[in-house]
Formats: structure tokens, C-alpha cells, sequence
């Protein structure tokens, strides 16, 4: 069994992305690993050079800037890693830039890898998620997280990523998946306050026109964390390759769950699936 990583990023340095600790995450799994650099404003390609692995091939692109609807410019530059795994390679293993995986899954989803690669009506893996958010100590626990999605895939070329590369389709059909018994750890909300805000007002343009951005993005020097919405503590351990960045963490970051902001009928979802565990209405991009 052969696994390709494989994910894509630009300016990783001017926004803070945890791309290094993303890809060594999970390169023990892997055979290669492909990196999509896009044309950045920064030393991002000198930054996944640093990783200094055999492992590592890295692909320059550049992105298509006039692309301003539904994040369709991150699909483009998924597929451009994707289609250069290598084809004898049986998986593709994807991580976007700010998501990392716990050590302690390596074994589970080495073996879960191994239960279905030679099984055809599986093409692909599913994951949880925690989305942490303002700092390293609270997740989000709302509906607006997503709690699953694809992010090891069969390679197979007829696979395609999907949307704004959230997850996968093939020939415009839901994946049949099965369970990685894994989590993704998602930390695309944790950067200081500054970075966050630049962040967002670069990063929304590859969905809106300028006239959204002005309306709904104001210009501020920092991002206002405070409309969290629902969190909870998290009191386990961050995998190994985060500790340093944790370390370095030099911002504040205080919940009030009497200032969280939410609407009563979010109120009463929440309070159904706190009891229930059902989410109504939940989109899944998949078929377990």
C-alpha cells in the first residue's frame, strides 16, 4: 500500500499558517508528499523546503486572483496537488493548511487504510473534526462547524474536490466512505488577533466581490473574537507537533458564555442536540 499526501497554500508566513506542523502531522503515513505552492507575497516556498524530507515534492502554481465566487480557486489548486500524486500510489491523503492530526490516530488510520484498499466501493475515509477557536483551550460546539468530512481518498482521477475544497466528489456524486475512527484538529481560528483580521480580509475575496468585502468586512486592526457562539474546554492533549507553536502563543483570549453571540432558535438546535446528539438538517457531504 502506497499513500500520497498532498494539500496546497500561499503566503503561510503572512497569515500565520500552521502548514509545517499540518504536513509533518501525517508524513510518517505517507510515501510523498505533494505541497501546491501558490505564488506568494512571502518565503512560503523556503518555509516548506525547511521541512527537509525526501519525501517532499513541491508543485508552483499560480492562482487564477480573478476567481472571486465560492471559493472555487482552493478546488482548483486541491485538484492540481491531487493530480500530481503519483499512480501507483493506492491513497491521497488531504490536509488544508491549518489542520493537523494527533500522533495517537497514526496506527487506527494506517490500519483503516489497509481494511479498505482493496475494497472498490470505498473511495474514501471520513474524519472528525474539533475547530478550535480564539485560542488553543475552546472549540466550537454550534452548528455552524461542520462534524465530518473526507480526507483520505481513493486515487482515483474521477475524484474531484468539491466546491471550495471542503471535501470531495466523483463524476458530481457523494463519496462512499468509511469511518477513520480520527480526528482532524482544525486551528484555522487561532492566530493573534491581527493576523486573524488580515486573514479575513484577504481570504474573503476568493468568495465576494469588493463591494461585499466593504459592506461585511469592516477594516479593523484586530478580529473580534467575541462572536463565538457556542464553545466548550478542551482538556485534552494537541498533538506533538504543536507544542512549540503553543508555546508561542501571546495573545489573550477570554470566554464568557454570557456573551456569546446567538439567536434563540439557535438556542433551542442546540439544546436538541446537546439532549438527542441528532443535528437537523445537517449537510453531509458523504455517504458512510
Amino acid at each position: 500500500m502506497k499513500v500520497s499526501g498532498f494539500t496546497f497554500v500561499r503566503n503561510a508566513i503572512r497569515y500565520d499558517y500552521p502548514v509545517v506542523e499540518s504536513i509533518c502531522s501525517i508524513l510518517p503515513l505517507c510515501d510523498e508528499f505533494i505541497v501546491a505552492v501558490g505564488n506568494s507575497e512571502d518565503n512560503t516556498r523556503a518555509l516548506i523546503e525547511g521541512i527537509n524530507s525526501s519525501k517532499i515534492r513541491i508543485l508552483d502554481t499560480v492562482w487564477d486572483d480573478s476567481v472571486r465566487t465560492g471559493g472555487q480557486v482552493l478546488a482548483t489548486e486541491t485538484n492540481k496537488a491531487m493530480d500530481a500524486i503519483d499512480p501507483s500510489h493506492n491513497w491521497g491523503f488531504y490536509l488544508q493548511a491549518d489542520e493537523v492530526i494527533h500522533e495517537k490516530y497514526h496506527a487506527g488510520i494506517r490500519d483503516a487504510m489497509l481494511k479498505w484498499v482493496d475494497h472498490p466501493e470505498i473511495q474514501g475515509l471520513l474524519f472528525d473534526y474539533l475547530h478550535f477557536w480564539g485560542s488553543y483551550d475552546f472549540v466550537g460546539d454550534s452548528r455552524k462547524w461542520y462534524r465530518k468530512e473526507v480526507r483520505i481518498i481513493k486515487n482515483d482521477k474521477k475524484i474531484r474536490s468539491y466546491l471550495d475544497a471542503q471535501g470531495f466528489r466523483r463524476e458530481g456524486q457523494k463519496l462512499k466512505v468509511a469511518s477513520a475512527h480520527a480526528t482532524v484538529y482544525h486551528y484555522g481560528w487561532v492566530k493573534p488577533p491581527e493576523l486573524q483580521q488580515a486573514k479575513q480580509e484577504s481570504f474573503h475575496r476568493y468568495w465576494h466581490s469588493d463591494r461585499w468585502m466593504e459592506k461585511m468586512v469592516p477594516k479593523e486592526k484586530e478580529y473580534d473574537y467575541s462572536g463565538m457562539g457556542y464553545l466548550v474546554p478542551f482538556r485534552d492533549g494537541h498533538p506533538e507537533v504543536m507544542k512549540n507553536r503553543i508555546a508561542r502563543k501571546n495573545w489573550d483570549f477570554n470566554y464568557d458564555p454570557k456573551q456569546a453571540k446567538h439567536s434563540p432558535k439557535a438556542d433551542i438546535l442546540h439544546f436538541l442536540e446537546q439532549k438527542t446528539g441528532l443535528r437537523i438538517g445537517e449537510y453531509k457531504n458523504y455517504k458512510l
